[in-house]
C-alpha cells in the first residue's frame, strides 16, 4: 500500500483457486502536502497473499517518461502483489450471511469513492530526523537504488530513455537530509507494467518540493516558465537528456542548499504530520525495491486451504487512523501482517509504535526485507518513524504478541475470510486486553441484535461495544465494491452494571 491505489472496475471478481494476482505499478503526481492475519495453516488470515486482477481502463495518459500510462488520473504508484484468490467455498463480499453487517453494496456505494486523508494532526509528534540532518553529508545508507531494480537480471527489460544510443547512463537525486545521493538508471521500460525510475524521480521531486520547501522559497520549484519541475517535464517530453541532467543538478543543489541553511529542518519541525501521497511515495519506493522483484515467491501456497489473501489499501487504513484516533504515543498491532504494508504505515504516517505478526514464512522474509529498507529510507526522507516489530509465528501463541496485545491501543485484524473457529479463538484473547483498546475488523465479532442476557453474562463478546464504518470503493483489493467494517471498543462498564443488575433481580 500504493502503497497505493488499487483500481479495477466492475465490483465483482472470479473464483478460480489456483491464480494469484498481480497488483499493477501505476503512477501519477501525489496530492498537495498539508500545512503544518495471513495465517498460513487453516486458521489463515485474509490479507497476505492476493485475488486475480481486473486492470482498470481509465482514460489512456501519459507518464512524466513519456511512456503509456494506463493509471487512473488519482494515482499513486501502485506496488505489485500477488494474491491468492479465495477456494470457492469462500465469499470475500461485505455482506456475507454472517458477517452482521446490512451493508447495500448497491452501484451507489460501488461508484462512490473516498480519497482518504491522513490523521488529524499530532503535537506530539516529532517528524524530524535528527540523525538525518547531521554527521557526514557524504554518508550512505544501505539503501536498494532505483538503479539496482533496472540491472542485473532485469537489464533487458529497460532501454535507455534518451536518443537511439544503446549506452545507458545514471543520474544521481538527492534527498532533503544529509546522505548521499539515490542513483537512477536513465532508462524506460520496454513492458509499461515495470518499474519507472524517471516517473519515479519526477515524483520525488514534486514530494520534496511539497512537503519540505517553505513556502517563500517555492517559486524556484513551482514556476511555470523557469521553475524546476517544469524544466524536468520539458526536458522529458523533448527527450532532452542534458536538459534533464541540468534541471537534476539545479534541483540538487537547491535542496543542498535549503538543508545547509536550515530550511527544510524549520519547515519539518512545524509540520505534526504527514500527507497520505508523502506515505504512499516512501512506501511504495520501498516496495518496489525489496517486495516486487522477488514477487514470485508470493505464489508459492498450498493448494486446499483458505489461505485467502485480501488486502486493504492505503487509503483505507489511513481512514481507520482517523476514525480510531491513532497517535504517536499509542501502540498498533496488526495480527497477519503478511510482507508488513500496514504496520509500515502506521510507523510512518502516526509515529507510534507497531507490531506485526504472521507465520508465512515467504510473507515474513519479505515483510523483513522491507523493514530494513523501511528504516534506510525513513533516514534518507529525514523523517523519524515509530518503532517497527516483526514477529515470525501464530499470533494465537506467540509470547511477544500475547503481551503486546494487552497495551495495545489499536488491534487490526482482516477477519473477512477466517473461519467461525479462528473468529472464535480470537475473541478470547480480547479478555486481556486494557480498556479502551480498539479492534478493526471486517466482520464484526458481535453478532446482529446480541444482548446481554443471564445465559450469557460470560461472554468475551460482552465486553465489547462496536460502531459499523462504512468503506468506499477502493479500500480493498479482492473487489470494487464498498462494505462495512467495524470498530469493536472493549469496555466493561456497560457488562458490570447489567451484571449487578442482574445480581440484584
Amino acid at each position: 500500500m500504493g502503497f497505493f491505489d488499487h483500481f479495477q472496475k466492475g465490483g465483482g471478481f472470479s473464483l478460480q483457486a489456483k491464480k494469484p494476482q498481480i497488483r499493477q505499478v501505476v503512477q501519477s503526481r501525489p496530492a498537495p502536502a498539508p500545512e503544518s492475519l495471513s495465517r498460513s495453516s487453516s486458521k489463515a488470515s485474509a490479507r497476505n497473499l492476493p485475488a486475480q486482477p481486473r486492470k482498470t481502463r481509465d482514460p489512456v495518459s501519459r507518464s512524466a517518461s513519456g511512456e503509456r500510462n494506463d493509471s487512473p488520473s488519482k494515482g499513486r504508484l501502485t506496488p505489485l502483489r500477488t494474491r491468492k484468490r479465495p477456494t470457492p467455498e469462500q465469499r470475500l463480499s461485505s455482506d456475507d450471511d454472517d458477517d452482521g453487517s446490512d451493508t447495500d453494496t448497491s452501484l451507489e456505494m460501488r461508484k462512490r469513492a473516498r480519497t482518504g486523508d491522513s490523521a488529524e494532526p499530532d503535537l506530539e509528534r516529532r517528524l524530524r530526523s535528527l540523525k538525518a540532518f547531521s554527521g557526514d553529508e557524504a554518508k550512505s545508507l544501505p539503501i536498494v537504488h532505483a538503479a539496482e531494480i533496472t540491472s542485473g537480471q532485469k537489464l533487458g527489460k529497460f532501454k535507455p530513455a534518451f536518443g537511439n544510443t544503446d549506452q545507458r547512463t545514471e543520474a544521481h537525486l538527492q534527498y532533503p537530509s544529509a546522505t548521499s545521493k539515490e542513483r537512477y538508471e536513465l532508462v524506460v521500460p520496454r513492458d509499461d507494467d515495470e518499474f519507472k525510475p524517471l516517473d519515479d524521480i519526477v515524483q520525488v521531486i514534486e514530494t520534496v518540493s511539497q512537503a519540505y520547501v517553505p513556502e517563500e522559497e517555492l517559486d524556484e520549484f513551482n514556476n511555470e516558465m523557469t521553475g524546476i519541475k517544469r524544466r524536468v517535464r520539458r526536458a522529458l517530453a523533448l527527450k532532452s537528456e542534458a536538459e534533464f541532467r541540468q534541471s537534476i543538478a539545479d534541483y540538487n543543489n537547491a535542496i543542498v542548499r535549503l538543508r545547509r541553511n536550515g530550511s527544510i529542518a524549520k519547515k519539518l519541525d512545524a509540520t505534526y504530520r504527514l500527507s497520505l501521497p508523502h506515505v504512499e511515495r516512501i512506501l511504495t519506493q520501498i516496495y518496489s525495491r525489496t517486495v516486487s522483484p522477488r514477487v514470485e515467491s508470493l505464489r508459492q501456497y498450498e493448494n486446499g486451504t483458505d489461505n485467502v489473501y485480501g488486502e486493504l489499501l492505503p487509503r483505507f487504513i489511513s481512514t481507520i487512523f482517523k476514525e480510531t484516533g491513532l497517535k504517536s504515543s499509542h501502540v498498533f498491532v496488526d495480527l497477519g501482517s503478511g510482507v508488513g504494508n500496514v504496520v509500515l504505515q502506521a510507523a510512518l504516517e502516526i509515529g507510534c509504535e507497531s507490531w506485526g505478526c504472521e507465520m508465512m514464512q515467504n510473507a515474513c522474509t519479505l515483510a523483513e526485507l522491507q523493514q530494513a529498507e523501511f528504516k534506510a529510507r525513513c533516514r534518507l526522507w529525514g523523517i523519524a518513524p515509530g518503532k517497527t516489530q516483526l514477529v515470525r509465528g501464530d499470533f494465537l501463541k506467540e509470547q511477544s504478541i500475547i503481551d503486546v496485545l494487552k497495551r495495545a491501543d489499536v488491534v487490526l485484524i482482516n477477519n473477512q475470510a477466517f473461519t467461525p473457529q479462528l473468529n472464535n479463538e480470537l475473541i478470547n484473547h480480547f479478555l486481556d486486553m486494557k480498556e479502551g483498546c480498539q479492534i478493526v475488523s471486517l466482520k464484526s465479532f458481535v453478532p446482529v441484535g446480541h444482548k446481554i442476557q443471564s445465559r450469557n453474562l460470560n461472554s468475551p463478546i460482552n465486553l465489547l461495544t462496536v460502531k459499523q464504518r462504512p468503506y468506499w470503493s477502493n479500500s480493498v483489493s479482492w473487489t470494487d465494491v464498498g462494505g462495512s467494517y467495524f470498530i469493536a471498543t472493549k469496555d466493561s462498564s456497560r457488562l458490570r452494571a447489567i451484571s449487578e443488575s442482574l445480581s440484584g433481580a
